[in-house]
């Protein structure tokens, strides 16, 4: 079990509770994969069963409708498949396999053929997703994707070159990293709007939109950081917290729990704000209702997030991790 002591997490936001498709949502992702070629090893699953990711997207979407918890779960566990390749395994540790495989992967996306698993998986959940989406949003969709992909070469580039960002510059490189944007974006779908461009350019918009995903981001460093320094992973806010101050582990973790309460007000700050602008701006309708739901439902996508970092065994349990598990890995990015 855990070596340290977490804090009493400041959450003042109302869980909304879990999608009731959970179960069937999670067997499907299981169907999904198999049917895609993507033949996990004995490690790999069960890192993906304790992982959940069919938890983790009942709790961020607790309305949506089965046929949309489907989809997004399989982004997930899609997701979660390159992060351990990337985090875990050789292809976050050589550049040049990280950088290939990156390419390999948003080529695919701009709908080049796929060759492997992976990509095949890949462009069956874009068919699906883009379906009847406005140019707009699949552009916004693919600039937050491929965001989230490209910072894995940044971290293989610093952890070869034996360096470290600051924390400041970890804060903006943790914004793409965690994935919460495109997830973001993946709401618009379930809540039936899409935002223009107009909208999407509000300072409070995007600010909002920047402290959801920065406690998603910090959440899941709090919650990871006992894996991730047994597997020798620099790229964690506690573990860089406590490198530039000289804390302790607990003292650290302590600190990152303070900084998380402080960007759950900026969240309410956000939304205050963005009310503000939307009067400013003097935006009516359609698109005035669209950024309304998303004030409403960024909250209990706040609210998921942390209830799920308190119930997944990805991050409950760091004593089950196995030192071996690179060696398991990357069956998928090493040719």
């Amino acid at each position: 079990m855990s070596q340290i002591a977490l804090p009493e997490f400041h959450m003042p936001f109302q869980s909304a509770g879990c999608n009731p498709g959970m179960e069937e949502t999670g067997k499907a992702a299981w169907e999904w994969a198999e049917s895609n070629g993507l033949a996990l090893s004995p490690m790999a699953r069960k890192k993906m069963i304790r992982t959940r990711p069919e938890l983790w997207i009942s709790l961020i979407f607790p309305t949506a409708s089965q046929h949309h918890l489907d989809l997004f779960c399989q982004w997930l566990f899609w997701a979660f498949l390159v992060d351990d390749e990337f985090d875990d395994g050789p292809a976050g540790r050589d550049p040049r396999m990280c950088e290939a495989a990156i390419d390999r992967l948003v080529a695919v996306l701009d709908d080049e053929q796929p060759r492997g698993a992976m990509e095949h998986a890949l462009v069956d959940l874009r068919a699906r997703t883009y379906h009847d989406r406005s140019p707009r949003w699949i552009r916004q969709f693919r600039r937050d994707t491929v965001s989230w992909l490209w910072t894995y070469y940044a971290e293989a580039v610093e952890r070869a070159a034996g360096q470290v960002p600051t924390r400041n510059e970890f804060v903006k490189h943790r914004r793409d990293s965690v994935a919460m944007q495109p997830f973001l974006d993946l709401h618009e779908i379930t809540a039936g709007i899409d935002l223009p461009e107009s909208a999407r350019s509000l300072p409070a918009y995007i600010a909002l939109r920047n402290a959801v995903t920065d406690h998603s981001g910090l959440c899941n460093d709090i919650c990871s950081f006992e894996k991730e320094a047994l597997l020798g992973y620099e790229h964690n806010a506690v573990r860089l917290i406590q490198r530039d101050s000289g804390f302790t582990l607990q003292e650290a973790v302590d600190e990152a729990a303070g900084q998380l309460a402080e960007i759950a007000e900026r969240v309410q700050r956000a939304e205050k704000e963005l009310i503000d602008e939307i009067e400013a701006a003097g935006i009516h309708g359609r698109t005035r209702a669209a950024l309304e739901r998303c004030v409403q439902d960024y909250r209990g996508l706040v609210r998921g997030d942390f209830d799920y970092h308190a119930r997944a065994e990805r991050y409950t349990r760091p004593d089950l991790v196995e030192i071996d598990e690179r060696e398991s890995l990357s069956r998928y990015f090493a040719t």
